[in-house]
């Protein structure tokens, strides 16, 4: 879809720049009318293009199929370029003259914010400019009360967005893999998911969830009450880093290719790095404790949820490694009807083990949470506090923790 200039200019203040300047907000109702005709006509065509193609898709004839899915793909593009033109013709215009409401300034802003992807990051453009122009028009119809209409344009909403959605996370997870991204760049990528995965589950999720018939989304029932509990509030760290490890248990569910089990570990690595800064830096011993329980529910997803299912490792050693990582937690859930005190505190006695071999690998970085973990493993018997002393040439009684 070919791109306009959108610069608004400063008025002409001589005495035929006011002319036209009235003229210009005399033909605005005009102009917007027949736009607003103009989406309702394709809005239609695209629609019954969908409705066909999709009515299609569970039979067995190919070439009716493609046939269709042309026309709707053709008639989709036509939809998208007269919500565009309505932006280009009448927001823009209005907000120019300065008569446009709150609603059209906002939309015309947003648009901006998109636009300015094109030129550094052209897929995410396209799928947040269709995207875009998708939600305005949604929010439209929801304000036109036609029940009738809502009803049939949700249906091809939620498929539509899905879609775009997906893409979206698809490019962001390709981004990651990116050898030459510099610390921050993936840090904001990292960002960019977490926020990608809540704006779909706020504002899709649960359209879904309407439309469906089937109790598909059963299963992330209770993940999604869980995730709805933080979106009232001000979350401090500890509620952000527990909501996005809610935001990647149901990725894990809803987009398992477009988010591949690869870059989700990545996301799991980075939330437990978060977690880990987060305990060391809080010298509040309530919150300390607060957030070290997060790390260990933090530290059971990744492992139970994400590594159990892992098939492909780059290094042989470190699958052998997680086997008897996972026999070892397998034995300890047998406590779990019989001992419920002593399953919860070996449980975690393993995951502290487990994290404390990981981040001994970097001694010097990991300096501050590796003396946690040991300090957590004394109090609960796993390891001693001895006191070594021992005299130098100079004879000197020195003494030492071990």
């Amino acid at each position: 879809m070919a791109e306009r200039g959108l610069r608004v200019l400063e008025q002409d203040k001589t005495f035929f720049g006011k002319i036209t300047n009235t003229i210009t907000k005399l033909l605005i109702p005009t102009k917007v009318g027949i736009n607003g005709m103009l989406i309702h006509a394709k809005r239609n065509n695209m629609l019954k293009a969908f409705e066909n193609y999709t009515n299609e898709e569970n039979h067995d004839e190919t070439n009716k199929q493609e046939v269709l899915s042309k026309k709707y793909e053709d008639m989709f593009a036509l939809y998208l370029e007269s919500i565009d033109k309505y932006i280009m013709d009448s927001i823009y215009k209005k907000v120019k003259n300065d008569t446009a409401t709150p609603f059209e300034r906002n939309a015309l802003s947003k648009y901006y914010t998109v636009v300015h992807l094109k030129e550094t990051q052209y897929m995410e453009y396209k799928y947040r400019k269709q995207k875009y122009l998708l939600e305005l028009d949604y929010e439209s119809i929801q304000t036109q009360n036609k029940e009738k209409l809502l009803k049939r344009y949700e249906v091809f909403y939620v498929n539509k967005m899905e879609t775009l959605y997906k893409g979206i996370l698809k490019n962001y997870s390709i981004q990651l893999a990116d050898q030459v991204a510099t610390k921050e760049r993936k840090n904001e990528i990292y960002e960019n998911i977490f926020q990608t995965l809540e704006e779909y589950i706020v504002e899709i999720l649960p359209l879904k969830m309407k439309i469906d018939k089937n109790d598909t989304y059963k299963e992330i029932t209770s993940e999604y009450d869980k995730f709805s509990t933080f979106l009232a509030g001000k979350l401090d760290e500890k509620d952000i880093i527990e909501k996005k490890l809610i935001l990647l248990g149901i990725s894990r569910s809803l987009f398992t290719h477009s988010l591949p089990l690869i870059v989700a570990e990545q996301c799991y690595i980075k939330l437990l790095k978060d977690t880990r800064n987060l305990i060391v830096n809080e010298e509040i011993e309530k919150k300390k404790n607060a957030n070290y329980e997060m790390l260990i529910k933090l530290i059971e997803d990744y492992n139970v949820r994400l590594l159990s299912t892992k098939i492909y490792w780059d290094k042989p050693a470190k699958r052998e490694e997680y086997k008897k990582f996972w026999e070892q937690y397998k034995q300890i859930s047998k406590l779990k009807d019989t001992d419920q005190e002593e399953y919860v505190k070996q449980k975690e006695i393993l995951f502290i083990k487990n994290d404390l071999k990981a981040v001994s690998t970097n001694a010097v970085k990991y300096e501050k949470i590796i003396k946690f973990y040991k300090q957590k493993l004394v109090e609960m018997g796993e390891m001693k506090n001895l006191k070594n002393s021992y005299k130098t040439l100079q004879q000197r009684c020195i003494k030492k923790a071990v």
